[in-house]
């Protein structure tokens, strides 16, 4: 019989080597970015430790973020994407274990409405959240990417004003997000949020708008949220409610960001 030292490290094993694969771990949430709060003590590391497929973005609002295969890339406003380093930080990330519950191979030209409503009409349920892998050959994808700001800094319906925009045509990549239900509106962006990057890894944006000529589009469904709120910083102060929420994070996301669920 093990000794109760034995005993406690096999029980310590256990639990920091278990991982939920039903869970989404986010960092902040959406209504704090629609204030200003573009400053976060998480660091890319600590992020990662929690999931290998995700979103978010950096410090100043310095890029968008992407997390594939357990890599996590700044994307900038000029377009390009490159490894974020362990020691960035951010003010706002969602990430999980992608695991894949099903997927619906594309074979022809297909929109983004036309995918979105191909998964809606899949998913056990519009309550629960979905991680949103895309991978294949885009014939056009419209991405954007906010500038990186300086302090005092703007809400963010007013930095996005300022963002940049870019057209890909005849690209393979990944698009990389969420479906998110209605009743997250504010925590998350409830609807769809995507990012993509590139087959090379070298570019992409925060998607406004795609028709992808072929590929897959897998689906992983998460039925916890692990929400962490940052403790210090202007994120204290923020004002994280109010009537026009879901006006505002529309106007933040873009034209096709942010879409509901609920069709």
């Amino acid at each position: 019989m093990s000794n109760p030292y034995e005993r406690f490290r096999h029980w310590a094993t256990s639990i920091l080597g278990h991982h939920h694969d039903d869970e989404v771990y986010q960092f902040s949430t959406i209504s704090a970015l629609l204030d200003g709060v573009y400053d976060g003590d998480a660091t890319v590391a600590d992020i990662l430790r929690h999931g290998d497929f995700g979103l978010g973005t950096f410090n100043h609002l310095d890029g968008e973020m992407v997390i594939l295969d357990g890599v996590c890339y700044r994307l900038r406003a000029d377009g390009t994407a490159t490894r974020a380093a362990p020691t960035d930080r951010t003010p706002f990330a969602a990430v999980t274990r992608f695991h894949g519950d099903f997927e619906i191979p594309v074979q022809t030209r297909t929109g983004r409405a036309e995918l979105t409503a191909a998964i809606d009409r899949q998913i056990q349920s519009a309550n629960l959240i979905y991680a949103i892998k895309i991978t294949g050959r885009f014939d056009e994808l419209h991405t954007r990417t906010v500038m990186a700001q300086k302090q005092p800094y703007p809400p963010l319906t007013e930095a996005t004003e300022e963002q940049t925009e870019t057209v890909f045509t005849d690209v393979s990549g990944t698009v990389v997000g969420f479906r998110t239900p209605d009743f997250e509106q504010g925590i998350s962006v409830a609807g769809y949020h995507l990012h993509f990057l590139n087959e090379e890894r070298t570019a992409g944006g925060h998607v406004l708008d795609f028709s992808l000529e072929h590929g897959t589009l897998a689906v992983s469904g998460a039925s916890q949220l692990h929400l962490s709120l940052p403790t210090s910083g202007a994120f204290l102060g923020a004002q994280l409610s109010g009537d026009d929420l879901a006006e505002r994070i529309g106007k933040a996301e873009g034209p096709k960001g942010g879409d509901s669920p609920q069709r």
